[in-house]
């Protein structure tokens, strides 16, 4: 019987309850959206007593299912200052789902300036003060944690960022191999460092299987899926091959690698940052090409990069962090690169905000374009010991902006824009401007369409099609985001027949029910009505859903210009 585990910080207890009725049926995003919207007052300061933190494993977490051990978590943002779900890999999801935790809410502050840890077990969740991982990095309540218990224990942990309650921390998560993956975007590692929790242990002594209502439909379903995975030349065999990395010379044809903060659509250098170039010296120095952040994982698009010298260095080393401190930094050095990577993991703050941010604080002059080593510095000694330069840097793009009086400050909804430039891929920008996320990628992945051609093609630099687009996606996103699936199961969605209907095979075999796909479709869309209202709620409009005007600025090499007009914009939301 799954149950709910909920953790007052205020007065220090804890309780497990009932699912109610009307949340059986969800889990991941839906269910940590759901829980917000239900219990989280809009107005509520993100960082005070009135902000709940939430985590969900999805639907098919914990099941054999491939690639589907994703946790969302939950809350209302510091950084947007709407509604939050952030998905990560790990071994969190796949634990709860074992142990029959269908959510853990935690609530309230604390009334004493002392920070603690939880510990969950099957049997609910126990509160202890903390003292001696304060001020550590996140590999280090890691390593602390194993020898502790055991390398099954499950670790969601803040670090220095998280405890100085910056508005750009993460909350990060031992993945199988011990290496962290993250809950990045939105600062919700402020919230939980507000909430004066330092980590999260998860122990499943005496959990079992996941219970499946029909084990044989939900075997011959699951192979399906699977082949489905590695049949599709994007999930099976590009991002197998040379990570998420791979799209860096992809973007620099397509002319929207955002480059020098936002100021060119290519680079001459891309080929020294590029998953081609990635991939040749990961093989050259005995790291990993393949590796996944969760038990099950058969895109493997992850790896381990080691340095010159052959030791790890860092793992996860995804396109938007590359690209990042790489074209928009122009840095074309990946080994520091790979070494800033770390540190942020180390020190808990979102690669994608933290490297948005740089390329701001290079144009405001606190470093020279090109500096890498500098990043090095300020991350380690302004941003993670939280001296005042460090707070302004770790509360993200739009704050660096705001503080030096930067006009090119590539952010929606105050969340950093990722990776792709919207002038040169239209789609992405729709994506960017109404995700009830901030600026989102993954909200809805435009560029499979506008520039991979899966699922078709939309001319990246033509309007046509691309509100459409984009809201299609948008909607199919909020659904995966509810399995536990990893987002890039889309591709293979997108393009081969068999695939959608085996992962709804899967969810009606798990559950003994009936879904057909328009029930999945209505959830997606249930799922972004429900935070669409939070944000209007909170105080978000309309207007909130544009571009920063220097879009409208030509962009090379297509002159391509941000050329949306309002009511355009406005219309995502007619559905």
């Amino acid at each position: 019987m799954e149950k709910i585990f909920r953790v007052n910080m205020t007065d220090l207890t804890t309780s497990v309850e009932e699912v109610p009725q009307n949340w059986l049926g969800l889990g991941g995003r839906g269910l940590t959206s759901t829980i917000v919207a239900a219990e989280v007052d809009p107005m509520c300061h993100a960082l005070g007593d009135g902000n709940k933190l939430v985590f969900a494993p999805g639907l098919l977490s914990g099941t054999a299912a491939a690639n589907s051990g994703r946790m969302s978590c939950g809350a209302k943002s510091p950084l947007t200052g709407g509604i939050k779900e952030s998905n990560v890999g790990g071994t969190t999801a796949q634990l709860f789902a074992k142990m029959g935790i269908k959510a853990l809410i935690i609530e309230g502050l604390p009334q004493e300036d002392k920070f603690y840890s939880l510990d969950v077990t099957m049997n609910g969740v126990t509160i202890a003060e903390e003292t001696e991982l304060l001020g550590k990095g996140n590999f280090a309540v890691i390593e602390a944690m194993e020898a502790k218990y055991d390398k099954k224990v499950g670790v969601m942990s803040i670090g220095p960022v998280g405890e100085a309650k910056m508005t750009a921390a993460n909350i990060s998560v031992k993945d199988p191999d011990s290496k962290i993956r993250s809950h990045g975007r939105g600062g919700l590692g402020a919230v939980m460092g507000s909430k004066k929790i330092k980590y999260i242990t998860v122990n499943p002594e005496g959990s079992g299987r996941v219970a499946i209502a029909d084990p044989d439909k939900f075997k011959a379903a699951s192979r399906v899926f699977a082949k489905t995975l590695m049949d599709h030349p994007v999930a099976g065999e590009g991002l197998p091959t040379f990570g998420t990395n791979i799209l860096v010379n992809i973007l620099n044809e397509a002319g929207g690698l955002p480059t020098r903060n936002f100021t060119d659509g290519s680079w001459d250098k891309h080929d020294k940052i590029s998953g081609e170039t990635m991939h040749d010296t990961i093989v050259e120095r005995g790291g990993k090409t393949k590796h996944g952040c969760h038990k099950g994982c058969l895109i493997q698009c992850s790896q381990v990069y080691n340095d010159k010298d052959g030791n790890y260095l860092t793992s996860g080393f995804e396109y938007e962090t590359i690209w990042g401190m790489g074209a928009d930094c122009l840095v074309d050095d990946l080994d520091q690169i790979a070494q800033a990577d770390s540190i942020m993991d180390d020190i808990g703050i979102d690669s994608i905000e933290t490297v948005v941010m740089f390329g701001v604080a290079m144009e405001a002059g606190i470093l020279p374009f090109g500096d890498g080593a500098g990043i090095l510095r300020l991350l380690r000694e302004e941003i993670g010991k939280a001296t005042p330069l460090g707070r302004i840097l770790g509360c993200g793009t739009a704050s660096v902006g705001n503080a030096y009086g930067v006009t090119r400050v590539p952010v929606v909804k105050n969340q950093g824009i990722p990776a792709y430039d919207p002038r040169s891929v239209k789609g992405i920008g729709i994506t960017y401007a109404t995700s009830t996320m901030g600026a989102d990628h993954t909200a809805g992945y435009t560029i499979a369409t506008n520039i991979l051609n899966v699922g078709g093609f939309v001319d990246p630099l033509k309007k046509e099609g691309q509100v459409e687009l984009s809201r299609n996606l948008q909607i199919a996103s909020a659904a995966i985001d509810s399995t536990g699936m990893c987002i890039f199961i889309a591709f293979p969605a997108l393009d081969i027949p068999e695939c959608l209907p085996a992962l709804i095979d899967m969810l009606n075999a798990r559950f003994g029910i009936e879904l057909t796909g328009d029930d999945v479709t209505e959830l997606g869309k249930s799922i972004l009505k429900t935070e669409h209202a939070f944000n209007l709620a909170a105080g978000l409009n309309n207007k909130h859903d544009r571009l920063p005007e220097f879009f409208k600025e030509p962009v090379l090499p297509h002159n391509a210009v941000w050329d949306f007009s309002d009511e355009e914009i406005d219309a995502f939301w007619d559905f």
